[in-house]
């Protein structure tokens, strides 16, 4: 087991240990002294920061970008972009540095606004995105493949939004990449690169682990599990298939580039199929 791996790992048995002390210490006699309880989430916090920070020792010396299919068509837009900042989603845990998100804006259906108060959940169908299917960036091999947990109700009114960083985002990060990325496909694309779509639609898999697949070919539908606020793709490179110890590669859409964030962009059918 590598250091990295060992720290993750320490890292969520500090949070569960401290969450375990709260729930005791609130039925029965607490602590003495009572600052003991917050010794375990303070030692999560340093690993949680150190994990974070580790992951950017690559960019010192990065990996040139891979050139792959974009895994959509179609009209987007990009959120999240490593085109604007690395690492793209604030953080290098999970591979995440040079990750995107992306949003179906299709020309003929609108995409439901951000709303401070109301409604504060929506379906997931209200939104273009779900359903939208996940293509292969290039041929590759499928070394994880999972579609079993449920898409939530949408999270992008205020009320939502707070639950979800105050509340949800930390159980979830309890779990893992499970919590955090929800339903998974990870594709070996060869030279130690590998093809991370999160928060993929429940029941939706079209292929399995183990099998081989050519670009262009429709891997699932895009969902709304894990930790989204809104059905979205969720795209990345890493090093290794394991999202604990990965570390993000650099990638650009054949012919797109990186789109920032914001832009709308038109990923072309023909372009997908390789």
């Amino acid at each position: 087991m590598s250091v990295r791996k060992a720290a993750v790992i320490l890292y969520r048995c500090c949070w569960i240990v401290f969450v375990a002390l709260v729930l005791v210490t609130a039925f029965t006699e607490p602590l003495d002294p009572f600052g003991l309880v917050f010794l375990p989430a303070a030692v999560a916090v340093v690993i949680g920061l150190v994990v974070s920070r580790s992951g950017g020792a690559a960019m010192t010396d990065p990996r040139p970008a891979v050139e792959v299919d974009p895994p959509v068509t179609g009209r987007w837009t990009a959120l999240n972009s490593p085109a604007d900042k690395v690492p793209s989603h604030g953080t290098h845990v999970y591979g995440q540095t040079y990750a995107i998100d992306i949003v179906a804006e299709p020309e003929d259906e609108s995409r439901p606004p951000f709303r401070w108060l109301w409604p504060v959940v929506r379906p997931n169908r209200d939104f273009p995105a779900f359903g939208a299917p996940l293509l292969a960036v290039a041929g590759g091999t499928v070394v994880h493949a999972s579609d079993g947990q449920r898409d939530h109700l949408s999270r992008n009114s205020g009320p939502a939004l707070a639950y979800l960083l105050l509340i949800e985002a930390s159980l979830r990060d309890l779990a893992g990449a499970s919590g955090i990325c929800g339903n998974r496909v990870v594709l070996d694309l060869g030279d130690g690169t590998y093809a991370a779509y999160a928060h993929v639609q429940q029941g939706s898999l079209l292929v399995k682990a183990g099998e081989t697949v050519r670009a262009g070919q429709q891997l699932a539908r895009c969902g709304n599990s894990g930790n989204s606020t809104e059905p979205h793709v969720h795209f990345q490179l890493m090093d290794r298939p394991d999202f604990d110890t990965a570390r993000g590669i650099p990638f650009t859409w054949r012919g797109l580039g990186i789109p920032a964030n914001g832009d709308a962009f038109v990923a072309d059918e023909a372009v997908s199929s390789g």
